[in-house]
């Protein structure tokens, strides 16, 4: 591909990361980035075959910027796993609720071809990761099935909060103690110091 298909195979994702961001993932046609990138509606289809191939390149943006979020709040790894685990999980419920349309694209694979063009090389990773700390904060439990259950816990979590029927089902004006049992209820009690 030469620099100027590159650039413009680039700019159909920043335009599809931006419309995402902006309108939700129903906005995501292949029309309307074109029409946004300001080329024609079938130039895209030049750089991505099929609709779900831009899409799952968009939504591999998203996973790029959730990893690169997580790497920075476990830092260098030397807080315990459960620590790590807590701010692993703030991060993943601030990254869905800030960004809820590129959010929902994510975790769409009826929409994507997670593995094509790599998705599942971004995304794997970061339940990997979920999965080592989960088995090192509860070495007794099987941890890529707690990992499971606690990562569909914080999509709910997600969900429902963005729904705002956590909010007035809980009562609570923020999620942070909803976290602190989600928490909880996978891990056991925090051991006291």
């Amino acid at each position: 591909m030469s620099e100027s298909e590159t650039g413009l195979r680039a700019r159909l994702v920043e335009v599809g990361v931006d419309l995402v961001t902006r309108e939700g993932a129903q906005a995501l046609t292949l029309r309307e980035i074109a029409r946004r990138a300001g080329v024609s509606h079938g130039a895209p289809r030049r750089y991505f075959p099929t609709h779900l191939e831009l899409l799952s390149a968009i939504a591999r943006r998203g996973f790029a910027e959730l990893a690169e979020r997580a790497t920075a709040v476990t830092g260098d790894g030397t807080a315990s796993a459960r620590t790590q685990l807590a701010e692993l999980s703030r991060c993943y419920l601030e990254f869905g609720l800030g960004n809820r349309g590129m959010y929902e694209l994510m975790f769409r694979h009826d929409l994507l071809e997670s593995g094509h063009l790599g998705l599942r090389d971004t995304s794997l990773p970061l339940f990997g990761r979920l999965v080592d700390l989960v088995g090192r904060a509860r070495p007794d439990m099987d941890a890529r099935l707690v990992a499971g259950a606690l990562w569909a816990n914080l999509h709910g979590l997600v969900q429902l909060w963005s729904w705002g029927s956590l909010q007035l089902a809980s009562g609570e004006a923020e999620f942070t103690p909803l976290l602190r049992a989600t928490l909880v209820a996978h891990l056991g009690p925090e051991a006291a110091v």
